[in-house]
């Protein structure tokens, strides 16, 4: 029997959207179906596996344990073959594309990469630097990198690191005060901040118990590729990391007075479909991403220095 009369493919990509999206209208706007045609597919999948797959009520569906059980499998399936359509398509020259919080695009992404692409010339790199919380299924990137305090469930993860974060300056800045002495000397000048719960963290663990920040500059909303520019142009002090500013700090660029740090609250991943863990060239990276990254950056089980 043909595979198409086994199984009803269009409604099992209908109730993988459904099951994701949680709304028959989202996912009849995402197929570009109407809610009626959403309904009559999961009615037919239904029909087709005996079990109700969803419970209803007034404005809320949600998976029943049936439903639960099927779904990340669907998903699976579904995304195996849409890899194995796109491998097919592919182009000669391979594309490997990049998802990535925009400070590790930028100050340490955009600066090894070359190295991957020596070692695998016929691989050609895409970064895409990203915002907000991707999808990698609709995004059709190969591999993200993923701050937060856990991966998304439907992903396969690695753990990378997480970092540790210190005050740093600009010498110029430094000079205006006749330098920088003590920890308490950094309420004297302008704070960047990027989240004062960050500041005050980072000063009761100096032994500074003051809950008042004084002067503060930009607010960047934890942009740390824009906190580390603004305290290189001598606006203020920034909590950064050496991992992103030890060339700025070599060069002179900024100082960073005291070894005390403060440890991120959250985990950079290494981010991937599982349908894609078994492709060569995400392999490849990861491969690359464990020999290069520094081995003194801070593992995310370290205790705060």
């Amino acid at each position: 029997m043909k595979l198409s009369r086994q199984l009803p493919l269009n409604a099992l990509r209908v109730f993988e959207a459904v099951g994701r999206l949680m709304s028959f209208t989202r996912a009849g706007d995402e197929l570009g179906m109407t809610q009626t045609a959403v309904s009559y597919q999961i009615k037919l999948l239904e029909e087709h596996v005996g079990e109700p797959l969803f419970w209803r009520r007034p404005r809320q569906i949600g998976l029943t344990e049936t439903g639960q059980r099927l779904h990340p499998k669907v998903a699976e399936a579904l995304g195996l073959m849409a890899d194995a359509v796109a491998d097919a398509r592919q182009e000669a020259e391979d594309i490997l594309e990049i998802r990535s919080t925009p400070t590790f695009a930028s100050h340490w992404l955009a600066r090894h990469i070359g190295a991957f692409q020596l070692q695998h010339p016929g691989l050609a790199v895409r970064i895409l630097r990203i915002e907000k919380p991707m999808d990698l299924r609709e995004d059709n990137a190969d591999v993200a990198i993923w701050r937060g305090e856990r991966p998304p469930a439907d992903l396969e993860a690695q753990e990378l690191f997480r970092l540790q974060f210190a005050p740093m300056l600009s010498p110029k800045l430094a000079e205006t005060i006749g330098g920088v002495k003590t920890p308490a000397d950094f309420l004297k000048l302008p704070l960047i901040i990027g989240g004062g719960e960050w500041w005050r963290a980072w000063l009761k663990a100096a032994g500074i118990d003051n809950t008042s920040l004084g002067i503060t500059t930009i607010d960047t909303y934890g942009a740390l590729d824009l906190e580390g520019n603004a305290a290189i142009a001598g606006h203020g002090v920034a909590l950064l990391s050496r991992f992103f500013h030890q060339d700025d700090l070599d060069a002179g660029r900024l100082i960073m007075p005291f070894d005390i740090s403060k440890k991120d609250d959250k985990t950079y991943w290494l981010v991937y479909p599982k349908s894609r863990r078994k492709s060569a060239k995400v392999q490849a990276f990861r491969q690359w991403m464990n020999e290069t990254l520094p081995p003194w950056i801070a593992p995310a089980g370290s205790a705060d220095q």
